[in-house]
């Protein structure tokens, strides 16, 4: 079967490129008003895309912002439901003199597609739609019951997507949910990203006198704001890096000896980090590598620090206030709520005399994690490496995705980061482009994880 499927993709590949390429020219930009238009546009476009594919019960769905294209195609009774999420939106494309053609008339240049969304998303969005029109034409049927779900506004931080997942989360029910919109390991090495930090961030303010104060005639006699600012930021932290707030680890899954042994597949050079930020040593918490540092320890990094007289030339007063900005990066099962509260609990346990301290929460951001050993995750691996012929590394991203979690917990199903872009294809950047070599790959590779999770359904069947 995936032999007829890829002579399919193949036959069909150069139309297949140039239904890419109109995707592409048409400017989503969700960030400008100006592209409101645009992205009524190409949802429409994405729409007609997937009906073309054999789709069914497609929907250009509203929400309070852009809209979600919605499909379905659920004929494969006993077989699991896949989720594939995806988004039409670009980020906008300045500056636009560093562009060597314009971003939106897309050009092949040595099997690469430049263009703006060509890796960040369209491109890797468009690859399942051909899945499903390969096996629809030659197999008459789907190894898998799919839906899809496409936003328009994952490059504003899908603000709306999480409150119509709540509203629509019978529609979108599904067994597994996969997504393509990240990045592979190199040239011919796949990866499978299973987890992602969440966020915390908040602002503490410090306050004092009622207005700022002469530092000559009330200095030494009134607590200082800043004073009091730099004694409390300074007891975060240990000596060896580690966050002090009580309780601050204690949700902290911590890395199986697998997982570690996959880290140092990936982990780089720390001499070459440290050359290349030209710092005299890294910092961080004791007893683990950097790799594990930046994308399985949880964080509190001081993001900013303000207070007093701001300008060229000192003016010597006592502050009446002092803030600090801090973001915290969270791992699996941290909770961002709770992991505030910890720090409001340790900063009223500080001897503060003489001021006030309020803590304003402003972001909120679970961690993801989909262990290497769930079933999904092992048959896309397995997919991967039929088509790479090499096994995927496994990584974490130190960011956040803030939606991936969302759709997991919501829809309480594994969720699969199956990426196909490379490193250096400039998403979000002048010249963003998609290497074709990975268009033929990750349609193949698609189709054989589909096959699979057939296959795993009637494997579960069989052994009831």
């Amino acid at each position: 079967m995936i032999e007829s499927i890829k002579s399919y993709l193949q036959t069909h590949r150069e139309k297949h490129i140039e239904e890419l390429m109109a995707f592409l020219r048409i400017p989503s930009i969700s960030a400008v008003a100006q592209h409101q238009p645009d992205m009524q546009k190409c949802a429409e476009w994405t729409a007609q895309s997937l009906q073309k594919a054999g789709l069914e019960n497609i929907e250009i769905m509203p929400t309070k912002g852009h809209p979600v294209v919605y499909a379905d195609w659920l004929h494969a009774p006993g077989k699991p439901t896949v989720l594939i999420y995806g988004h039409y939106d670009v980020q906008p494309a300045e500056p636009l003199e560093l562009w060597e053609t314009p971003p939106f008339e897309p050009v092949i240049r040595d099997n690469k597609l430049f263009g703006r969304g060509s890796t960040d998303d369209k491109g890797q969005l468009l690859l399942y739609v051909k899945v499903v029109e390969a096996f629809l034409q030659t197999q008459g049927s789907l190894p898998v019951n799919v839906k899809f779900c496409i936003e328009g506004e994952e490059e504003i931080a899908s603000k709306n997507l999480p409150a119509f997942v709540e509203e629509h989360a019978a529609k979108l029910q599904a067994d597994s949910i996969v997504l393509s919109d990240t990045q592979m390991h190199g040239p011919g090495k796949p990866a499978l990203m299973y987890g992602l930090r969440g966020l915390a961030g908040f602002e503490i303010t410090i306050d004092g006198a009622n207005s700022d104060l002469h530092s000559g005639l009330f200095g030494g006699a009134v607590q200082n704001p800043i004073h009091a600012m730099t004694k409390l930021l300074s007891s975060f932290h240990d000596e060896n890096g580690r966050v002090t707030v009580q309780g601050f680890y204690d949700r902290v899954i911590e890395l199986s000896d697998k997982e570690r042994e996959a880290f140092k597949k990936v982990e780089p050079d720390e001499n070459k980090v440290r050359t290349n930020l030209n710092v005299t040593e890294l910092y961080g918490e004791k007893g683990f590598s950097f790799y594990e540092q930046t994308t399985s320890r949880p964080t509190l990094e001081i993001t900013s620090v303000s207070g007093g007289f701001q300008g060229e030339g000192i003016k010597p007063i006592i502050p009446n206030r002092a803030t600090a900005k801090i973001a915290c990066r969270l791992v699996a099962a941290q909770v961002p709520e709770e992991i505030m509260d910890l720090v409001e609990a340790h900063i009223h346990a500080q001897p503060l005399p003489g001021v006030s301290v309020t803590l304003d929460r402003q972001l909120r951001g679970n961690p993801f994690i989909t262990p290497i050993d769930e079933p999904v995750m092992v048959a896309a691996a397995e997919a991967y490496e039929e088509t790479f012929n090499e096994w995927p590394v496994y990584t974490r991203s130190g960011g956040s995705i803030p939606i991936v979690e969302v759709l997991g917990r919501v829809l309480d199903a594994p969720v699969v980061l199956m990426g196909f872009g490379l490193p250096g294809e400039n998403l979000h950047a002048p010249n963003e482009h998609f290497h074709l070599m990975n268009w033929d790959n990750g349609t193949e590779t698609i189709s054989r994880y589909w096959l699979k999770l057939a296959a795993l359904a009637a494997t579960t069947t069989e052994s009831n």
